[in-house]
């Protein structure tokens, strides 16, 4: 299974909050640090925070930061947030894409095995299981 940059982005984000959860990070501070795009980081930190998982602040001394602790925010709902509209294979659409196969296709079924697992492992983690290291202590 591979996971859309979107969903990467915000994994590395809650990551970082998580390594320090009293302080709120900018998302150019972010985006720098991960050498990824402002903007896509921007949308992904969006979504995180309506599923609730981060809160907001515009202006100074604002920024992004965990809303509850990280040990309460499973991986697997973040990834299912993350990845919603996001289909593993494109059977998996709501409108079930434009396979010919799908009909006679065995393999659908597997995969949807293997997706549900893929899931099931990720909600026995929190973020807490990941967070980055956090700051080093000042003298």
């Amino acid at each position: 299974m591979r996971l859309t940059s979107f969903t990467d982005f915000g994994l590395r984000a809650l990551m970082r909050m998580a390594s320090d959860p009293d302080r709120a990070f900018s998302t150019a501070e972010l985006a720098e640090e991960f050498g990824v795009s402002r903007n896509h980081l921007t949308k992904a930190i969006a979504a995180l925070a309506n599923a609730g998982f981060v809160q907001t602040r515009r202006g100074g001394g604002g920024g992004a930061r965990l809303a509850r602790p990280a040990a309460e925010i499973g991986l697997g709902d973040v990834v299912r947030v993350l990845e919603r509209g996001q289909p593993l294979v494109e059977c998996f659409q709501a409108d079930g894409g434009a396979c010919t196969i799908t009909d006679q296709c065995r393999l659908k079924g597997f995969l949807a095995g293997a997706e549900q697992a893929f899931l099931a492992d990720l909600d026995r983690r929190s973020l807490a299981d990941c967070a980055l290291p956090g700051p080093e202590p000042r003298p």
